[in-house]
């Protein structure tokens, strides 16, 4: 999954950054409101960790104008105003939820998981089709009962098929989800990748739809 993080505290960003990579997201980082609103108008990211009190354009605003363009990626407020007017002001504006600082990562990761679930209309963390199980709260794959060790970005990818199983998923936002914004994708690195994964779950887990992605099918060998 790709996160796109706004948030001009150094220290704090870092720290969420590596704790959301652990967890296998991709997160694109970035300081400043005026960057961040202009990534959510070209935004193909799955979620939006957003802080209010901002350079160069307050959160808030960025928020407000955002929705305005009718841009629908969940956004999760991270900030100190701790009021209720400023809670209710921010879910408001166009929040799917508000976290007040200080925080704890592991609550943060949660509330990433629930906002995606409630997203895909799923009750539980844990996502089966076929033979393929993943839990995205411990990040962990088992293929016919047998536990599947994979890389950060072998789980992005197999968790991207997996929650459209029986869909195309487009190439394009595969990269972008698994590579984020700030990475040149290398020609053939998906591929790599696909490849990688089948060799790990079986040849015919993943199909390649040419000219268009690729797909998980629903019943997967």
């Amino acid at each position: 999954m790709h996160i796109i993080l706004v948030e001009d505290d150094a220290q704090l960003g870092e720290a969420i950054r590596r704790a959301l990579q652990r967890l296998t997201y991709t997160v694109t980082w970035l300081r400043d409101g005026r960057e961040a609103l202009i990534a959510l108008g070209d935004c193909t990211a799955d979620l939006v960790l957003l802080d209010l009190g901002l350079p160069g354009r307050d959160g808030l605003d960025v928020l407000i104008e955002a929705r305005r363009a009718q841009v629908d990626t969940p956004v999760i407020v991270m900030t100190a105003r701790d009021g209720l007017d400023a809670r209710i002001n921010g879910l408001d504006a166009g929040a799917d939820d508000y976290l007040v600082k200080p925080f704890h990562l592991d609550e943060l990761a949660a509330r990433i998981r629930s906002l995606m679930r409630r997203r895909s209309g799923r009750a539980v963390n844990r996502i089966e089709v076929g033979a393929i199980s993943m839990d995205l709260a411990s990040a962990e794959v088992s293929f016919r009962g047998e536990r599947v060790e994979l890389t950060r970005r072998e789980f992005a990818l197999l968790q991207q098929l997996i929650e459209r199983a029986g869909r195309i998923v487009r190439r394009e936002a595969l990269e972008n989800s698994i590579y984020g914004l700030d990475n040149v994708v290398g020609r053939g690195a998906l591929e790599v990748l696909v490849h990688s994964l089948r060799r790990k779950l079986g040849a015919d887990t993943v199909r390649t739809v040419r000219g268009f992605g690729y797909m998980l099918p629903r019943e997967p060998m």
